[in-house]
């Protein structure tokens, strides 16, 4: 056989290996996790995810194991890690998985409040979004991106790179950037190295961005012209793009990427349900769940909508790891940009 038909029978079945080993695995889920968590009958998540979103998996993962009941509790970051902490230091194991922000993990790991559990549905994902040990694997994702006013700023002169963006002629309130970008530093930090990091970061200062927390509200300044360019997440800029909107986006290499993690607690209540939502919540039937609400799906097989926010561009992780000293960075940053 000739090399050229052989290269082009692999290039042939190598995608329909890999499609039956991730359909094998969320459609043959393990009998005995699945008669575990029949015995249990209940999983307890936790989650920062917004309530109507949060509710419809739940809902969705109920239909497809109706004798599992499940009970959601929902609110943001910073609570929600405090409530989890304050209940372990009163001996209270209430919840079976969280779903959160990457700076979570630390604090649980320190505290071993995370149990390891590879699901067979990471074989689907890219593993730089999946915790080697087993501890976290990213339920969604964004990434950090610049945004330009397309009435403000011709093509051919938006930056294209780091550098560009913090030339000169960008100065004075050009540019808007969130005051809480703590994972754009924390990702160029794994990327370039803490100083070079935070020496572009002092570089960005100096050009006066206009500082303002959030990305909803700023995109939408942006949208409406005050601000020429904008650094903020992907998928807020994306829907203003969908809208018609005079807004678009490029990804500066790397472009940092945000992983939001979910995590199994260590002293999970139902542990076999708990690991039966997990894999359903990394399915490609709940990361299609993922692109239905217009987040970014983790797996291979699921497409993002449209495709560019999370494919052709070289990307680095905030990795949950990196954030063993949380409120050192936060400290980092307000001094970069004078704040608080």
């Amino acid at each position: 056989m000739k090399l050229g038909s052989r290269t082009a029978i692999v290039a042939f079945i190598l995608p329909l290996i890999f499609a039956v080993e991730f359909a094998s695995s969320q459609a043959n889920p393990d009998p005995r996790l699945i008669e575990g968590a029949r015995k249990e009958g209940e999983v307890i998540f936790y989650t920062t995810m917004t309530l109507d979103q949060s509710k419809e998996v739940v809902d969705r993962f109920q239909k497809k194991y109706p004798f599992i009941k499940p009970t959601l509790f929902r609110t943001g970051g910073g609570p929600l890690l405090n409530k989890i902490l304050n209940e372990a230091r009163a001996g209270r194991h209430a919840w079976d998985v969280v779903a959160g922000r990457a700076e979570m993990y630390a604090p649980l790991m320190e505290r071993k409040l995370l149990a390891s559990y590879r699901s067979p549905e990471a074989k689907a994902i890219d593993e730089d979004l999946v915790d080697k040990e087993g501890y976290w694997t990213a339920y969604y994702a964004v990434t950090y991106v610049l945004g330009w006013h397309t009435k403000l700023v011709k093509r051919e002169d938006v930056p294209r790179t780091y550098e560009a963006l913090v030339e000169p002629k960008w100065k004075g309130g050009q540019l808007s950037f969130d005051n809480e970008a703590y994972g754009m530093l924390q990702g160029l930090m794994r990327a370039w190295g803490r100083e070079r990091a935070i020496s572009y970061f002092r570089r960005v200062a100096a050009i006066d961005p206009a500082m303002m927390r959030g990305n909803s509200e700023r995109v939408a300044l942006a949208g409406a012209g005050e601000y020429p360019l904008i650094v903020a997440y992907n998928q807020t800029l994306e829907r203003m793009v969908a809208r018609g909107a005079p807004i678009d986006w490029v990804p500066l290499e790397p472009a940092v990427v945000s992983a939001f993690p979910i995590m199994i607690a260590a002293k999970a209540p139902n542990p076999n349900a708990a690991r039966l939502y997990y894999d359903f919540s990394l399915s490609k039937e709940g990361q299609e769940m993922m692109r239905g609400m217009q987040r970014i799906p983790v797996r291979k097989d699921v497409e993002p909508h449209p495709p560019r926010l999370f494919r052709g561009y070289k990307r680095v992780v905030e990795n949950p790891e990196d954030y063993k000293d949380f409120e050192g960075l936060v400290r980092l940053y307000n001094e970069i940009f004078k704040l608080r």
